[in-house]
């Protein structure tokens, strides 16, 4: 599968693309069953609520299981996937390439415990030598605004934001009037089993909690171009997987 001009140029132009029904079914059951036993172990390594909100508590509830791609090869065949390949060369502009140091992981977002994902964009976890990467989210079921889905800030990837914009954990401040009227901008789309959004390292994007009886489960992984080198001796000088 390839984009169409329009498709490419909305991407370039708002930073996410959203692309219904590109994973099949049985699929993403698989992927959804793998990760359930993952999440009943609560197999490390895994974020959970409670560093994310650094509190500490005796209860651990998983946010997200992080190196999946090591994790099964149920995960490594999505991650792999052939028929997105011709896609992210597209965007990419050149042969993408896995990052595995983050972002390849399942999402979680889990009745009553989760909590709100603050405005932020990805590039705060990379150390590259440019930020042109791309996460792929994929819906393993329905989300919706009251199960945690993503919001998106048009545009956001193109603009010059100050340090003062964000707080000491690089989110977006949500308390200033000039952040506020980005914000203001936000739009979403309601996502179903096997829809994908392409999104860009410096994409502001967040999610509010889950307040439904179910669990929301997600798979994101990020890709950066072959040419793209890490920064010696920083996080993200790590494994990659070359989409050849």
């Amino acid at each position: 599968m390839k984009l169409s001009e329009e498709q490419i140029n909305k991407f370039n132009k708002d930073g996410f693309l959203l692309i219904r029904n590109f994973a099949p079914t049985y699929l993403c059951d698989e992927i959804l069953e793998e990760a359930k036993k993952h999440l009943d172990k609560k197999s490390s390594p895994i974020e959970s609520e409670q560093e994310y909100l650094k509190i500490n508590e005796q209860t651990t509830t998983v946010r997200r299981l992080r190196q999946v791609y090591n994790r099964a090869e149920i995960f490594r065949r999505w991650m792999k996937y052939e028929k997105i390949r011709p896609i992210l060369k597209q965007l990419l502009n050149d042969t993408p390439v896995l990052t595995l140091a983050h972002h390849n992981s399942i999402m979680t977002k889990m009745p009553k415990d989760s909590s709100r994902t603050t405005w932020h964009q990805d590039r705060r976890y990379w150390n590259f030598e440019n930020d042109d990467l791309i996460s792929v989210w994929l819906s393993l079921d329905d989300e919706y605004l009251q199960n945690g889905l993503l919001e998106f800030i048009p545009g956001s990837h193109k603009l010059n934001l100050k340090k003062e914009q964000f707080d000491e954990s690089i989110s977006f401040r949500d308390d200033l009037k000039i952040n506020k009227q980005l914000i203001n901008k936000a739009v979403h789309y309601d996502l179903h089993k096997g829809d994908i959004v392409l999104f860009h390292c410096k994409t502001l994007h967040h999610a509010h909690k889950n307040n439904t009886q179910k669990p929301k489960i997600s798979f994101v992984y990020t890709v950066k171009a072959q040419k793209n080198k890490a920064i010696k001796n920083t996080r993200s000088d790590f494994k990659e997987v070359i989409l050849d």
